[in-house]
Order: C-alpha cells, then structure tokens, then sequence
C-alpha cells in the first residue's frame, strides 16, 4: 500500500459512488482527504478559491464533480450544453487554477475524464466532448505547471458498478462484462487506486498523462 500519510489531498465530487471510493482510498492511504461536493454554477473562479481556502495546505487534488446527463445531439438546447461543460470541464480549470497557487513542488491534480473522452457514446456528445477537452487540458495544464513541479494527470474510467446498475441497464451491462477482457465492471476502488498512485511518489515522473482504466475494453476491435 502506498502511503501518503500526512498528506492532505481535495476530492471533489465526493458524495458521489465514484468520488466516495476515490477519497476512502486515499484514506486508506493515511491521507487526510477533504471532501467537497463540487463547484457547480455561478462564479465559478471565486468558488473554486474558497474551497482551496477551506482546504488549507495541499499536496493533492481529485477533481471527480461531474454530471453525465443523456440528451440526443439533435435538439440539445445551448443550455443543456452550458450546464454539462461548466461542471464537466469549467469548473476543473478553475479548482485546478486555485490548487495551483498553493500546492507545493510535488504536488498533484488528477482530473477524472472517460474513455467516453475517445470513444463516444450516443446521448452522450455534451458529455463526451467536456471529457475530451478534460484531458487535453490536463495535458495543456502538465505543460505550463511543469516547471513549478507541479503535475497534471486524468484517469479515464470504463463502466463503474454501482448500487441498481444491473437492473436499471441489464443489457448494457451484459455487453460490457462480455466486452471487456477482465470480465467485469470496474469499482470506484479500482478507480481510487489509480489516483492514489498518481499522487503518490511513485508517478513522480510521470505528468500529461491518461489513465485508462477499463478492464481493457477499448482494446477490443469494433470492426
């Protein structure tokens, strides 16, 4: 187990199943975590400095506040598509912006995207593109923060289990489980595992990067 004891990391997005499982990870990591809902609507800039500030001193963020609505393209109204990209994307620059100010060299920001951010999903465009634009501003941010030892990573998911998943879409989770070379759903620990090993000092070389973690099903062809 990697230990990160002493540490104090920010999990946005930790009321949710994947940002729950993130932040116990952490703290089982001995890391003392800040839990924080996420920065959603209104002044972004000046929210995303208040909850740094709450925080206090930062060796770690977890930017996992994200919204995953379905609305087909056609149709989709400029403010279902604000809505999506401010929470989705927005609101990461911004904590991202604020972190940066106080985390110290060797400190670490790790946005949460999908592989949704390669390979989309129908319903999906709005949230697909902010993923897409997630991970290319982490590498964009890896660039400019670099030089301060500041590193920047996104962990790209698969399909995460969570509570009534199989009996709200038993088809779709039969086509991933029959998919994906590992066999099954991935967890929010799976996920909380490799943000805490991009935290940690173990990625100390490694900045610009996409995690992918999804039990593998993005390599199986689809033609």
């Amino acid at each position: 187990m990697i230990d990160l004891s002493g540490k104090v990391v920010l999990v946005t997005g930790a009321g949710g199943v994947v940002g729950a499982g993130i932040a116990a990870r952490f703290a089982a990591a001995g890391a003392h975590v800040v839990h924080h809902r996420g920065v959603e609507d209104g002044d972004l800039r000046t929210q995303a400095s208040e909850v740094v500030a709450r925080a206090g001193a930062l060796d770690a963020v977890v930017n996992c506040a994200g919204v995953q609505p379905v609305e087909p393209l056609p149709g989709m109204t400029i403010e279902q598509w604000q809505s999506v990209v401010d929470t989705n994307l927005t609101a990461p620059f911004a904590v991202t912006q604020a972190a940066a100010e106080v985390l110290p060299a060797g400190g670490s920001v790790t946005h949460i995207a999908s592989i949704e951010g390669r390979f989309p999903a129908p319903g999906h465009a709005h949230y697909a593109t902010s993923k897409a634009a997630l991970i290319m501003h982490a590498r964009a941010a890896a660039l400019e923060y670099g030089p301060r030892g500041i590193r920047v990573n996104t962990v790209s998911p698969g399909l995460i289990a969570r509570p009534g998943i199989a009996e709200e879409w038993p088809s779709g989770v039969a086509r991933w489980e029959a998919a994906a070379p590992l066999g099954r759903l991935g967890t929010p620990s799976d996920v909380g595992d490799a943000c805490v090993f991009l935290a940690s000092d173990m990625a100390r070389w490694i900045t610009g990067h996409d995690l992918v973690v999804d039990g593998g099903v993005t390599a199986r062809p689809t033609w």
